[in-house]
C-alpha cells in the first residue's frame, strides 16, 4: 500500500512538473497579460475671438447671426468648456488659445481706443472675460500688436494666466519678448493619480513685422516658426515636459500672403513635418475649422494632431489623449480631436456679467448719429461695380491726404485712392447714419498713409488687384455670385478714384487692364507719370502683396481711417453721393460692359 501510494504521488508530480515545461498544444488559451493601466487628458482650444464676448453683432445692433447660424463669443465657449470640465470631474482638463484676441469689435475697438486701459486703468472686456472661463495659456496673435506694445503689456499684465510666443525676440538682444513657453502639471484623477507634465509652446505670426511695422520696428523681430518650434521642442523635453503641445496662430497652408521676403505666414503642417517631439497642434490665423487632421513627422514616423476652431468663438476644438505610464515614463497610446459648435449652448452667465457694463457702453457709443444720408449707401455690389459706399472711403482719403501735402513738396501731384469692399452687407440707410453704420462699412482698425507711385506702377497695381476676378470668355453669362476666383479674398480687391479704367474679364490675369487714362479725359495715363496714392498701412505694409506700393511713406499721421470717415460725416452732417460719387471704373469683354445676373 505504501509503495504503491508513493509511486501513484510521483506519477502526478511528474505529470505535473511535464504540464509546467511543455509547450502550450495549439490552441490553448495563453494566460492573458493584465492591460496596462490607462489615464486621460483633455485639451480644449479656441482661436480667432477677435474681441467677442456677447453673442451679438455691433454692427447691426442686434443678436448675432449669419446664414449658417453660427454664434460667437467667449460667454458661449464657456458654456461649452464648463460642460466638459462638469464632464470630467476630477480628472485633468486645459484650455487653451492660439491667438487674435483682442482686436475686432467695436467693444475691442472703444477699449483701445475711445477709452484705452493704458490711461484708464479699465480691465479690458477681454481679459475680464477670459479671466472668468479660466484659461491656463494664450498666445499672442497678429492683431494683438495692432493697438501698440504698450497696450499689449497692460492687456497681459491684466490676465490670470501666461501669454505666450517664443519667436517674437526682442530686437536688440535676440531673446524672447514674450514668455516662450510653459509647463503644466496636471494629476490625471484622483486621490493618488500621477501627475503629467504638459508642455505648451506658443507661437505669433512673422507677418507682424509687415502688418503692423509700426508699432514694432526696431523694438521686435520675429523668428521663423518653424525654427522656433525646433529650437524650443526639445528645451521642453529637456525640461521635463511628458506631453508637447503647439499653440500656433498660423494655418496650415503652407502659404504667405506676403511673399517669400518673411518667414512662412501659416506653417502649421510645416512644423508637424519637420520637428520632432510635438504631440498636437492647436492652430489659427486662417479662420477654418479643421476638426481633426494628422500630419505625419518625417524624422519620426509618428502622427501629430492638429485642430484648428474656425473664428469668433463659433467653434471649441476638442482633443482627448490617452496615456500610459512604464517605468516612470509616460505614452500617448490615442488621441483625436473634434470641434464643437457654440450654437448648441446658452451663453455662460458669469462671463455676461463680467463685461456687460463694458458691453452696455460700447452699445450705446455705436449707435450715436453722426449724420443723415439723403439715400441709401449699399455695400452690397462694390466687388463689381463701382458704387457711391466705397467712394465715400475713396474721397475722405483723397481729401485728407490733398489737405496735408498742401503747400508741400507733393502738392502739384493727382491724388489717387485705394479701397477695398471689407464688406458685402454695409449700408447707410437713408436717414439717421450711426457710428456702427461706418464700422460696418469699415471693419479693420487700419491707419490712413500715402505713397508715390508711377503711372507704370498704377497699372501694375491694377493688374494684380483685376485677378480677384474669375475668366468670363465673350458670350457666357456672368454670374455675380460665382465672379471672384475664390483663393482671393473680398480684402485683397482694391478699386482706384482719380484714374478712369476698365477691366477686361474675358482676358487672361495680368493682362486686364484694357484702358487707364486720366480722369475725366482720354488721356491715357503715362508710363512715367507721378501720383500721390491714398492707401491703408496694411496694404502699404505689404498685406496682400500688391506690387510697388510698399515704399516710403510721404504721409503718415497715425489717423485712423474709420475715425477719419465718422469725422467727416460729422462735420458735414449730410452724406450726399452728389458731393463725392464719380463713377470711374468698369468690368467690360472687348471694350463692352458686362451684363451682371444674380442667379
Amino acid at each position: 500500500m505504501t509503495s504503491s501510494s508513493g509511486a501513484s504521488r510521483r506519477q502526478v508530480l511528474a505529470v505535473a512538473a511535464a504540464a509546467a515545461t511543455a509547450p502550450l498544444l495549439a490552441g490553448a488559451p495563453a494566460e492573458a497579460k493584465p492591460k496596462p493601466k490607462t489615464w486621460d487628458l483633455t485639451i480644449l482650444g479656441t482661436s480667432d475671438t477677435h474681441g467677442n464676448v456677447y453673442n451679438w453683432d455691433y454692427y447691426k445692433d442686434a443678436e448675432f447671426d449669419d446664414s449658417k447660424h453660427n454664434d460667437v463669443g467667449v460667454a458661449k465657449l464657456a458654456t461649452l468648456v464648463n460642460q466638459i470640465r462638469a464632464e470630467r470631474k476630477g480628472r485633468a482638463t486645459l484650455v487653451l488659445d492660439a491667438g487674435d484676441t483682442i482686436q475686432g469689435t467695436p467693444l475691442a475697438t472703444y477699449y483701445a481706443k475711445q477709452e484705452p486701459i493704458t490711461s484708464t486703468g479699465e480691465t479690458h472686456p477681454m481679459a475680464r472675460a477670459m479671466n472668468v472661463l479660466r484659461y491656463d495659456a494664450v498666445t499672442l496673435g497678429n492683431h494683438e500688436f495692432n493697438y501698440g506694445l504698450p497696450l499689449l503689456a497692460t492687456w497681459i499684465e491684466q490676465l490670470g494666466f501666461p501669454a505666450l510666443a517664443a519667436n517674437a525676440l526682442n530686437a536688440r538682444t535676440g531673446k524672447p519678448a514674450f514668455l516662450p513657453y510653459v509647463i503644466k502639471e496636471v494629476k490625471l484623477g484622483g486621490h493618488g493619480a500621477p501627475k503629467l507634465r504638459v508642455g505648451i509652446l506658443g507661437l505669433t505670426n512673422p507677418g507682424v513685422a509687415i502688418w503692423d511695422k509700426g508699432n514694432v520696428e526696431g523694438r521686435l523681430v520675429f523668428a521663423d516658426m518653424v525654427a522656433t518650434a525646433a529650437k524650443w521642442v526639445p528645451e521642453m523635453r529637456r525640461r521635463g515636459a511628458d506631453l508637447v503641445v503647439i499653440s500656433a496662430h498660423g494655418g496650415d497652408s503652407g502659404t504667405s500672403s506676403y511673399g517669400p521676403e518673411l518667414p512662412n505666414e501659416n506653417p502649421t503642417a510645416l512644423i508637424a513635418e519637420q520637428v520632432p517631439g510635438i504631440d498636437a497642434i492647436l492652430f489659427g490665423h486662417a479662420h477654418n475649422e479643421v476638426p481633426e487632421k494628422f500630419v505625419t513627422n518625417l524624422t519620426t514616423g509618428e502622427r501629430v494632431l492638429t485642430s484648428e476652431p474656425s473664428k469668433w468663438g463659433q467653434r471649441l476644438t476638442r482633443m482627448d489623449f490617452t496615456l500610459t505610464r512604464d517605468k516612470g515614463r509616460w505614452t500617448v497610446t490615442a488621441k483625436s480631436a473634434t470641434t464643437l459648435n457654440t450654437n448648441t449652448v446658452v451663453e455662460d452667465p458669469a462671463v455676461l456679467a463680467a463685461v456687460r457694463g463694458q458691453h452696455t457702453k460700447t452699445v450705446e457709443y455705436v449707435n450715436r448719429v453722426v449724420a443723415q444720408s439723403s439715400v441709401e449707401l449699399s455695400a452690397a455690389e462694390s466687388r463689381y461695380k463701382d458704387t457711391p459706399i466705397l467712394d465715400f472711403i475713396n474721397h475722405v482719403q483723397t481729401e485728407v491726404v490733398t489737405e496735408a501735402l498742401a503747400g508741400g513738396e507733393y502738392a502739384g501731384l493727382p491724388v489717387l485712392s485705394i479701397a477695398a469692399p471689407f464688406s458685402r452687407t454695409a449700408v447707410f440707410p437713408q436717414g439717421d447714419v450711426r457710428i456702427r453704420d461706418v464700422a460696418g462699412l469699415y471693419v479693420y482698425d487700419n491707419t490712413l498713409e500715402a505713397v508715390v507711385l508711377t503711372g507704370a506702377e498704377v497699372k501694375a497695381y491694377l493688374e494684380y488687384s483685376a485677378k480677384y476676378f474669375k475668366t468670363f470668355p465673350a458670350g457666357t453669362t456672368v454670374d455675380v455670385e460665382n465672379i471672384n476666383d475664390t483663393t482671393v479674398p473680398d480684402y485683397n480687391y482694391d478699386v482706384f478714384s482719380g484714374v478712369d479704367y476698365d477691366i477686361d474679364i474675358a482676358r487672361p490675369v495680368g493682362e486686364r487692364i484694357t484702358r487707364l487714362v486720366l480722369a475725366g479725359t482720354d488721356t491715357p495715363v503715362a508710363a512715367d507719370a507721378r501720383f500721390v496714392v491714398a492707401v491703408n498701412n496694411y496694404r502699404r505694409s505689404g498685406g496682400g502683396n500688391f506690387p510697388g506700393i510698399v515704399k516710403t511713406q510721404v504721409y503718415n499721421a497715425q489717423q485712423e481711417i474709420r475715425q477719419l470717415l465718422i469725422d467727416w460725416a460729422q462735420a458735414k452732417g449730410v452724406i450726399d453721393p452728389a458731393d463725392f460719387f464719380v463713377p470711374n471704373w468698369k468690368l467690360v469683354r472687348e471694350g463692352v460692359p458686362v451684363e451682371l445676373s444674380n442667379s
